[in-house]
């Protein structure tokens, strides 16, 4: 499908959000691929300030798989019950971390195949871990991404994976290990799903979205 920018266009859009946020991070609370791992499977449908308040004392007693393993799924059900699908979570938790150990020696395994295989690990949580532990150019597509590809028609697509696939075409090179982050960050705190804050929108001269209310880009400058 064609899209209604440049490729001169995207680059500057790529530009500006690596201006804007040089080196960004997650989110979530995390010390290590385990941790890591964990805490991605716990976000589903949850926010990322719940998880690491339900994390925060969950990992000061198990930050390894074989910790988690021992731990249980009782005892970790009762750490994570303030967010949400919590009893499903803590089953699958208590069985990647058992596969973990099992079969990887206790570590997180660098390969998409083998995360995926992993209890309660799907393809955007393999992505993400994928690109923060292991620094690959994965892009995951969360409900953030997947609105900002469809509403910016950067990457139209009806399922993330389609998103994904569209997105992955047109980052260039040197953006796309942080494209990731840019683009949550940017749905999360600019590009929002109810209420577009396109005067804080760096790109808004470049944004070809139906809904937005301005064509002056916000100050480009550093977020510490």
């Amino acid at each position: 499908m064609k899209i209604p920018y440049s490729q001169e266009e995207i680059t500057e859009i790529f530009r500006r959000f690596s201006v804007q946020r040089p080196e960004p991070v997650s989110e979530l609370a995390y010390t290590n691929p385990f941790t890591l791992l964990v805490a991605v499977v716990l976000s589903a449908q949850a926010t990322d300030a719940g998880v690491n308040k339900a994390t925060r004392e969950l990992f000061r007693v198990a930050d390894n798989a074989a910790a988690m393993a021992a731990l249980g799924e009782d005892a970790i059900r009762e750490h994570i019950r303030t967010i949400g699908l919590y009893r499903n979570k803590a089953k699958n938790v208590a069985a990647l971390a058992e596969t973990l150990v099992a079969q990887h020696g206790g570590e997180v395994p660098g390969d998409r195949a083998a995360l995926e295989a992993l209890p309660g690990v799907g393809r955007k949580t393999a992505s993400v871990v994928l690109n923060v532990a292991f620094g690959e150019e994965t892009l995951a597509v969360d409900t953030h991404i997947f609105r900002i590809g469809n509403r910016l028609k950067l990457a139209p697509g009806a399922t993330p994976e389609a998103v994904e696939q569209g997105l992955l075409r047109i980052i260039p090179q040197p953006y796309r290990r942080h494209a990731h982050h840019w683009l949550i960050l940017h749905g999360r705190y600019v590009c929002k799903a109810r209420k577009p804050d396109c005067e804080a929108c760096v790109i808004a001269d470049l944004c070809k979205a139906e809904i937005k209310t301005n064509d002056v880009p916000a100050p480009l400058h550093p977020i510490p």
